[in-house]
């Protein structure tokens, strides 16, 4: 055995060990993922929502939280967290679709789980672990591959997060019933999910799922619920067939990365030419180390849609992941090209150029570093890509200030204190980037000393 598939394996029983700690029975924080067609999915159920409450859909975060329970909720500063239970459990998609408009209606009523600081506090040092990220530490070991899995803390326990009021619910349901028929489509989908919670009513609390012990249901609720599907005239309306395709893909893509295999085979057996079943077997075969037939699905999918930037992206994650980097970026830049707003994808061909370790690809990398930070600009894997590059140019002055930013992003403000001070003594005094790394000084020093009075 040759050392690099010695260190494979070392690697992946590593992950393994700690990734069951990432999937509690009770969770005790969150773990946020990121996953471009996830992401693009909820965004496309829940714009017309947005706007129909006269939210801007640019102003409200989504966050897709990784957790087997049926659960959403939103809190302060517009943010909205999905689980992938929900995702994975809902039958339809207006399913997930209601559940996002009574949500929106807690936005828009002001009925925020929690406020200001608090939530500030457990998200401030957050970033989400890639979804393929997942399954390339699960491969390969490389943890770094696309971000890294954290906890918002293991004090915060996510049904404490919640406390709405019966008034607030019932609230919150009449503003989902007017954004649905605002956007003409049918409240069966929340009727039902609530049918569901129905039938946990008499579980003991502990064995009920979160959405249930936070959102307070009654009989009243559901029989407005079943009464609006009587009267609305979009209750025969059912999703178009591009929605319900949408959801089976991201439901056979959250099972093929967090189920087991034998799981994965059960729900999607070789037989189901599907292509979500294709898409789940790909992936799950790829979290298993078996890349032949990983690329035998996958390729049999890139025929059938070579223009797909997500199955082009899952092809580049796997040759990237081994050791196949020139062949990925083809690929990747593809992505790129058919989704120029999916920062995941973006992210993950900046480290596949950054990997070849050439000054054409660097100077490529760079451009797209600075797309991805002006969406994300506290994004702390995407600045330790830009001083790695600042590194190689001998540029100490603005590698210095990356890894400020990039410590920054993490949380890390007496290191961010530490850099940005550094930055200010290399770059010439004046310059954009000496202001930007003075501005990075004073607000790492008051968090820092805000965090030592805590």
């Amino acid at each position: 055995m040759n050392e690099r598939p010695a260190r494979l394996i070392l690697r992946i029983i590593a992950f393994i060990a700690t990734v069951t700690f990432a999937f509690p029975a009770k969770a005790q924080g969150l773990n946020l993922i990121r996953d471009a067609e996830t992401e693009h999915a909820l965004r496309v159920y829940s714009t017309p929502i947005f706007q129909a409450a006269g939210i801007s859909p640019q102003s409200v975060s989504i966050f897709i939280v990784n957790d087997k329970t049926l659960n959403a909720f939103v809190t302060s500063g517009n943010r909205m967290f999905i689980n992938t239970g929900l995702l994975i459990k809902a039958k339809t998609p207006s399913e997930v679709i209601g559940v996002i408009a009574h949500e929106t209606g807690h936005l828009a009523g002001g009925h925020v789980a929690f406020r200001g600081e608090n939530v500030d506090k457990a998200l401030v040092t957050t970033f989400a672990s890639y979804l393929l990220g997942v399954g390339a530490a699960l491969a390969t070991g490389k943890g770094e591959a696309a971000g890294v899995i954290i906890g918002a803390g293991q004090s915060l326990a996510l049904r404490n997060f919640l406390s709405y009021t019966r008034q607030q619910e019932s609230a919150a349901d009449q503003a989902a019933v007017k954004y649905l028929r605002a956007t003409e489509q049918s409240a069966k989908g929340l009727r039902d999910f609530m049918g569901v919670l129905r039938g946990q009513e008499v579980l003991l609390s502990q064995n009920q799922d979160p959405y249930l012990r936070s959102h307070p249901l009654s009989q009243q609720r559901y029989n407005f619920l079943d009464n609006e599907v009587l009267k609305s005239p979009y209750s025969d309306k059912t999703d178009s067939p591009e929605i319900i395709q949408l959801h089976k893909r991201i439901v056979a893509k959250l099972v093929g990365f967090l189920d087991s295999s034998a799981k994965v085979l059960r729900k999607y057996p070789p037989e189901d030419m599907s292509q979500e079943g294709r898409y789940a077997r790909a992936i799950s075969y790829y979290r298993s180390t078996d890349i032949d037939n990983a690329l035998r699905e996958l390729d049999s999918l890139l025929a059938d849609y070579p223009n797909d930037p997500y199955f082009l992206e899952l092809k580049g994650q796997i040759l990237f992941e081994f050791a196949r980097g020139k062949e990925a970026a083809p690929y990747l830049q593809k992505a790129v090209e058919l989704a120029p707003d999916a920062a995941p994808i973006k992210t993950l061909y900046v480290r596949v150029l950054v990997e070849e370790n050439s000054p054409e690809k660097d100077t490529i990398a760079l451009e797209h570093i600075q797309t991805i930070l002006a969406q994300e600009p506290n994004n702390p894997g995407v600045w330790r890509q830009a001083a790695i590059i600042y590194g190689r140019r001998g540029d100490k002055g603005m590698t210095t200030l990356a890894l400020a930013e990039a410590a920054y992003g993490r949380g890390k403000y007496a290191e961010a204190v530490i850099q940005s001070g550094r930055a200010r003594e290399l770059l010439p005094k004046g310059s954009p980037a000496w202001l930007r790394a003075s501005d990075l000084n004073s607000a790492a020093d008051r968090k820092e000393k805000k965090r030592k009075n805590k």
